[in-house]
This record gives C-alpha cells, sequence and structure tokens, in this order.
C-alpha cells in the first residue's frame, strides 16, 4: 500500500525561512520548476548522494493529500525509480512533522 506521506530534506535555516515566508521553495526550485521528495525508504539513499557530510538538516514530514500543488511520481532515469516531484511553492500546512537529521 501507498504510504499517504513524501519526505524532503533540506536545511534548517531553508525551513526557518519558509516559515517566515509562509510557503517552501528550496534553492534550486526557481531552475527546476519542482521540489524533490522521496518516499521514506528513499531518504537515505537521498542523504548519501546530496547531502553527505553536511550538518544542520532537516527531514520534513509532508502529507500529500494536503499539498496544494500536484504532487507525481516521475522517473530518476539514473536510479530506474519512481520519485514524488511537488510542481510549486509547498504550502506548510501540509508539513505534518520536521524531524532533525544528525
Amino acid at each position: 500500500m501507498e504510504s499517504e506521506y513524501i519526505y524532503h530534506v533540506t536545511t534548517q535555516k531553508e525551513w526557518e525561512q519558509a516559515k517566515m515566508n509562509g510557503e517552501y521553495k528550496p534553492a534550486g526550485f526557481d531552475t527546476e520548476g519542482f521540489i524533490h521528495c522521496s518516499i521514506e525508504r528513499q531518504v537515505p539513499g537521498v542523504l548519501d548522494r546530496f547531502y553527505k557530510g553536511q550538518t544542520g538538516l532537516v527531514k520534513l514530514k509532508i502529507e500529500k493529500t494536503k499539498v496544494s500543488r500536484p504532487v507525481l511520481f516521475e522517473l530518476a532515469a539514473d536510479l530506474d525509480e519512481l520519485f514524488p516531484h511537488i510542481y510549486g511553492a509547498l504550502n506548510l500546512d501540509c508539513v505534518v512533522e520536521v524531524l532533525n537529521i544528525d
């Protein structure tokens, strides 16, 4: 059964900024046009590939049904795996938990 949650890794600083702005857009959003997310079992691989050695990270637990923008599962060709992408800024009320990653 598919989970009702998806996850996004960001920095504590970016998350604090999002709370001030009233919505979340990661640094690369304007270039890519979507927010990279993953399902829970994909998070360790994402951390290993993109965040190795970084500190001050948080994992956002996002309730899919509350996301106000389209969520599409798309193929990451290099991994041959589907990842969820949010096409638009993230509304903060869909984030049900913020977990520190250390």
